[in-house]
């Protein structure tokens, strides 16, 4: 997919109105007040060699360079987001609120922005070695953090 197409899938789910209950299809996951959709996603690593692992994350963070410098064109510096926060308090069995809950699970930090009332986070994660790479795209309503 190019980062025109991203930023057409972006455009998208940022107007998109939110359900009133969760949902979730294959690369998408909506519920009140947030959508996380996947942009891109590798194969998964189960018998992958280092190699090749690593040289899927360079081209996923090329990827999501190129999608910040364009997103950054449109709505300024982003902000960066450290999910880590979320992480660890949801390892404590403390609640973390959605849609932070699920991407703190496989996003470390996220690049986001507000407009017109919500925020837009792009960022590339993986749930484990053996899984997938995800680039992504979350929005959201309230503050991000």
């Amino acid at each position: 997919m190019t980062i025109d197409a991203h930023l057409t899938v972006i455009d998208r789910w940022r107007l998109r109105d939110f359900p009133a209950a969760p949902g979730r299809s294959a690369l998408v996951e909506s519920g009140p007040g947030f959508h996380i959709a996947g942009l891109r996603v590798s194969q998964e690593f189960w018998d992958a060699d280092a190699a090749e692992v690593a040289e899927a994350a360079e081209e996923f963070e090329a990827e999501l360079t190129a999608l910040v410098q364009a997103l950054s064109l449109r709505w300024g510096k982003p902000e960066v987001m450290d999910l880590a926060v979320h992480l660890a308090r949801s390892a404590r069995g403390l609640p973390v609120r959605p849609p932070l809950d699920t991407l703190c699970g496989y996003v470390p930090r996220m690049h986001g922005w507000r407009v017109q009332g919500r925020w837009i986070g792009v960022g590339v994660g993986q749930g484990a070695p053996e899984l997938p790479l995800q680039l992504l795209v979350a929005v959201g309503e309230g503050a991000v953090v």
